[in-house]
């Protein structure tokens, strides 16, 4: 199967500083995503955004790694295979298709996969 790191989430405990620290050595842009939840599309000039920051949800959560695939299913499948743990089950993301969250085996920092 083949798969591509194609968007990358940064929690931070106090978004506005972590902002202006990248925003300052990187020259990234945030923009607010519309919506009820508080995330930031991260980009670098007219880039599309690849990343986004949002409030950090749990104490000790690092930044997640969504990998794109042809079929959500089948890697969660090899995912499991290889024993990883379901950590968010297959579920839809309004306008970016199917999601599902693992943690890798033993208590690996959480991969995601993204596609249709």
């Amino acid at each position: 199967m083949n798969g591509h790191i194609c968007h990358v989430e940064i929690p931070a405990d106090n978004v506005g500083a972590l902002q202006k620290f990248y925003g300052g050595i990187f020259e990234w842009d945030f923009d607010k995503v519309p919506g009820d939840i508080e995330y930031y599309g991260i980009r670098h000039g007219d880039q599309k955004p690849t990343a986004g920051m949002m409030p950090r949800q749990a104490p000790g959560q690092t930044p997640t790694f969504y990998v794109c695939v042809e079929s959500v299913q089948e890697a969660l499948d090899k995912a499991e295979g290889e024993g990883a743990t379901v950590v968010v089950p297959r579920n839809r993301c309004q306008g970016h298709g199917l999601v599902c969250r693992c943690a890798g085996p033993p208590k690996k920092p959480f991969r995601s996969v993204a596609g249709r």
